[in-house]
C-alpha cells in the first residue's frame, strides 16, 4: 500500500518516463504530486453557439464535425490538420498545427467540445489550435479546469491525470493534521475534500473552501514553526542601557533626521533600554537613510561602554560606509576602524588587538569581522547591512562574538507588513516611510525594443554632459536550466563598444565573476574610469555612484517589481536628474500592467504589496534568500484576516500543548515544512 513518501514512479499509471518528467517540476513523492497546485482555473463548464462568440474571446463550443478532417504539409516540420464543425447556428472553421493524430481520432458525424480563441464574424467562426475532447468526456472541458506551472515534456493533460492517480493512491491515508474541534471552531474541511476541490473542483464554492482550509493549514504550520524557533531562543537578561543624552549626536550632522527617522531610532534605544537583547529589524526605501539610524544605535551603545560592529555583503559596501560613519563618529570621538578581507595583515593585527584591549569603540567590515581571531572586549550592538543577502549562521557568528548584543538589521528591501509579519516573526520590525526633503523623483519610462535607438542617443547626450549608466540584462540563454549570465552580459557589452558608442568606456560585471575582479569593476566605475556599466542584477546592491544618472533595464519583465525598484534605486543618489528605462517587448496585458505600477509610483513598499500580490511569496526574495519554506496555497496579498486567524489557533495550541506531544503528526509536518530552512 502506498504512503506519503512513495516514489511517483510506483504509483498506478504513472511509470519510469513520466516520473521523469515529473522529476524536472520537483515532484519525487506521491506528497509533492498532490500538492502541485493550480496556479489558476478556467472555467470551462458552459458552452456556447457558434454564431453567439465574441471576436478574440476564449469559449467553449458544442459542434459536430461534419467532414473528414484534411491534412495539409506545409513544409519540414509543419503540418496543418483542418476541419469543419457545425451546430445549429453556424459553422466553425478550426485549424491544428502538427496533431496529425487528430485525424484519425476526430471522426464525422460525432460532436467534440472545442475550447479555444473565437476570430472571424457572422455565421463564420475559426479556431487554431483549441483543446478538443469528446462531448460528455469531462476531462479538459465541462467543469472548472485547474492550469498547472509545466515543464517541458509534461503538459496539463499529462500533470492533470497523474494527479488523477495519485489522489486515488492517497485514498484512506490522508492524514488529517488538524484537531477536529480547531477544524470546527474555524469552519474548515475535510482534507480528502480540500485536496479532491483544489484538483477538480465540483463547483466555485467547492473551490472556495478547499482553498481556505489549505491556506489557513499552511498559514497554521508556518506560524507554529516561527513560534517553536522563536521560543527555542532562550529568554536572555541583559544589563539595560542607561539613557544618554543625544543631542551631541543630532547637532554634528549636516542635516536634520526625518519624523520617521527619528521614530526608528526612539524605537531601537527603547529595546536597547529594556534589559532585554534587541532583536530589531530597520528597512526603508534606497536612500531613506537606515545608515543615520544605525549610527544613532552605535552612538548610544559606545556612551553606554560597549563596542559596535556594522557587517555589509561586499567589501566596496564596507568602504563605503567606513567613509560615510567614521568622520562623523571621529567627531564625536568614537574610535572606529575598517576590517575587510583587503585590509593588509599588519593592519588586521593591529585593528584585532585595539578591539581586544577595548581602545576601538566602532569596527566596520565584511565576514572579516566574524574571522576566527576577532575578539571584542565588550561587543554590545551589531548592525547588518542588507539582511537577506546573509545567511543566518553569518549573524549569528557575529553575534557570538559578544554576550547577547543587541541586534539591528537594516534592509533596503521593502517588505510588505504582512510578509513582514511572517517572515519576521522573531524580529520586532521598524518601517522608515519617509525620503528626505529635496531628492528628486527618478523618471520611469517603460519602452518598447524598437526604442533602442533613441535610449543610445539619450545615453549618449547625458554622458556628454559627465553623467554615467547602468544597462542590466537577465540572466539570457538558449539553455533555461542553466543560464549563462556571463554570455548575455559580455557580450551586449561587446556590441554596445563596438557598434554603439566606441568613443566611451564600457565594462561589465556578473556574478560568476571573483569577488575581487568584481569590486575592482565596480570601484573602476564609482571612480568614473568608466561610462557605462554593463551587468546582471549584481548590482542591485551595490556601490552609491551619485554621478550615474541612468539605469536601462533590458527585458525588464523577467525581473520581479520589488527587484527593479532595487535596480532604480541604483541612481537619483546625486544632484542630477536621473532616469530608469525599463525596456519591454512582452505584449501580456498583466505584464505591462506590472511594469506601468513602477512608471507611476516610487514607493517601495506600494511596489511590494503590488509585486506580492501578482507573484505571491515564494518568488518575492528571487532565489529564497530569505531560508523560509515558500507558500503554494495562501496569498499574503489578500489573505490577511485569515493569516491573523491563524497565529490566534498557533499561539492557542502551543499554550496549551507547547511541544505538540498531543499532536505527533502535525509535529512532523512542522518539522518537514522547516527541514529545509536555513533557520533551523
Amino acid at each position: 500500500m502506498a504512503d506519503l513518501s512513495t516514489d511517483v514512479r510506483h504509483i498506478k499509471g504513472v511509470g519510469e518516463q513520466r516520473a521523469k518528467a515529473l522529476n524536472r517540476l520537483g515532484i519525487f513523492t506521491l506528497r509533492d504530486l498532490i500538492a502541485w497546485f493550480p496556479r489558476r482555473y478556467e472555467d470551462r463548464t458552459q458552452t456556447r453557439r457558434i454564431a453567439d462568440l465574441a471576436e478574440g474571446e476564449t469559449a467553449c463550443v458544442a459542434a459536430m464535425v461534419a467532414a473528414p478532417p484534411a491534412v495539409t504539409h506545409v513544409r519540414k516540420g509543419m503540418d496543418l490538420v483542418k476541419l469543419r464543425a457545425v451546430d445549429e447556428s453556424g459553422v466553425l472553421d478550426v485549424t491544428f498545427f502538427n496533431q496529425t493524430w487528430l485525424k484519425n481520432s476526430l471522426q464525422p458525424g460525432e460532436t467534440y467540445i472545442f475550447c479555444g480563441r473565437a476570430e472571424g464574424a457572422h455565421q463564420r467562426r475559426k479556431m487554431t489550435s483549441p483543446i478538443v475532447e469528446p462531448e460528455g468526456r469531462r476531462e479538459a472541458t465541462g467543469r472548472i479546469v485547474p492550469i498547472y506551472p509545466l515543464t517541458a515534456g509534461v503538459s496539463q493533460l499529462v500533470l492533470s491525470r497523474s494527479i488523477r492517480q495519485g489522489l486515488d493512491a492517497c485514498a484512506g491515508i490522508l492524514p488529517d493534521i488538524l484537531p477536529d474541534d480547531l477544524r470546527q471552531e474555524h469552519e474548515l474541511c475535510r482534507i480528502e475534500f480540500a485536496y479532491e476541490n483544489i484538483h477538480f473542483p465540483e463547483s466555485p464554492e467547492a473551490l472556495a473552501l478547499a482553498r481556505r482550509r489549505l491556506a489557513f493549514e499552511e498559514l497554521f504550520l508556518f506560524a507554529i514553526g516561527l513560534r517553536q524557533l522563536k521560543n527555542r531562543r532562550e529568554v536572555v537578561h541583559v544589563a539595560p542601557c542607561e539613557a544618554v543624552d543625544m543631542t551631541p549626536f543630532y547637532e554634528a550632522l549636516p542635516f536634520r533626521l526625518t519624523n520617521a527617522q527619528k521614530r526608528c531610532v526612539e524605537e531601537a534605544l527603547e529595546s536597547m533600554r529594556s534589559g532585554l537583547p534587541m532583536n530589531r529589524l530597520c528597512q526603508g526605501d534606497v536612500g531613506s537613510g537606515k545608515t543615520m539610524v544605525a549610527a544613532a544605535c552605535v552612538y548610544f551603545c559606545v556612551k553606554n561602554g560597549r563596542q559596535a560592529a556594522l557587517m555589509a555583503p561586499t567589501e566596496i559596501l564596507a568602504q563605503q560606509h567606513f567613509a560615510g560613519l567614521s568622520p562623523l563618529m571621529e567627531r564625536l570621538g568614537i574610535r572606529c576602524a575598517l576590517l575587510t578581507g583587503s585590509t593588509p595583515a599588519k593592519a588586521k593585527r593591529e585593528t584585532a588587538a585595539q578591539l581586544a584591549g577595548g581602545e576601538l569603540n566602532f569596527a566596520i567590515g565584511t565576514h572579516a569581522l566574524i574571522t576566527g581571531n576577532i575578539v571584542y572586549q565588550n561587543l554590545g550592538l551589531v548592525v547588518t547591512d542588507e539582511q537577506h543577502r546573509f545567511g543566518v549562521a553569518q549573524r549569528a557568528a557575529l553575534a557570538a562574538k559578544g554576550e547577547h548584543p543587541h541586534t539591528l538589521v537594516m534592509s533596503a528591501t521593502p517588505i510588505p507588513r504582512t510578509l513582514a509579519l511572517i517572515l519576521y516573526g522573531d524580529l520586532d520590525v521598524s518601517v522608515i516611510d519617509e525620503l528626505p526633503p529635496g531628492r528628486q523623483p527618478i523618471e520611469t519610462y517603460v519602452v518598447p525594443g524598437s526604442y533602442h535607438t533613441r535610449v543610445y542617443t539619450f545615453l549618449r547626450k547625458l554622458i556628454g554632459q559627465g553623467r554615467q549608466a547602468y544597462v542590466v540584462c537577465p540572466q539570457v540563454s538558449e539553455n533555461e536550466e542553466q543560464p549563462d549570465e556571463r554570455k548575455a552580459v559580455t557580450e551586449y557589452a561587446k556590441m554596445l563598444q563596438t557598434t554603439v558608442f566606441p568613443e566611451l568606456n564600457i565594462a561589465f560585471v556578473h556574478g560568476k565573476m571573483k569577488p575581487k575582479e568584481k569590486e575592482a569593476v565596480m570601484q573602476a566605475f564609482a571612480n568614473h574610469e568608466t561610462d557605462i556599466l554593463v551587468s546582471t542584477t549584481v548590482i542591485e546592491v551595490g556601490v552609491d555612484v551619485p554621478n550615474a544618472a541612468v539605469m536601462v533595464v533590458e527585458n525588464a519583465e523577467m525581473f520581479g517589481l520589488s527587484q527593479l525598484h532595487q535596480l532604480r534605486g541604483r541612481v537619483g543618489r546625486g544632484k542630477h536628474q536621473s532616469y530608469c528605462i525599463l525596456i519591454s517587448d512582452n505584449r501580456n496585458e498583466e505584464t505591462r500592467q506590472r511594469l506601468k505600477v513602477m512608471a507611476k509610483t516610487a514607493d517601495g513598499f506600494k511596489i511590494a504589496e503590488e509585486d506580492l500580490r501578482l507573484r505571491g511569496p515564494g518568488d518575492f526574495f528571487g532565489e529564497r534568500q530569505h531560508g523560509l519554506p515558500g507558500l503554494k496555497v495562501a496569498d499574503l496579498g489578500c489573505d490577511t484576516k485569515l493569516l491573523q486567524e491563524a497565529q490566534g489557533a498557533a499561539d492557542a495550541l502551543l499554550f496549551k500543548d507547547p511541544s505538540l506531544g498531543l499532536y505527533p503528526a502535525l509535529a512532523e509536518r512542522v518539522d518537514l515544512l522547516f527541514s529545509q530552512s536555513t533557520l533551523n
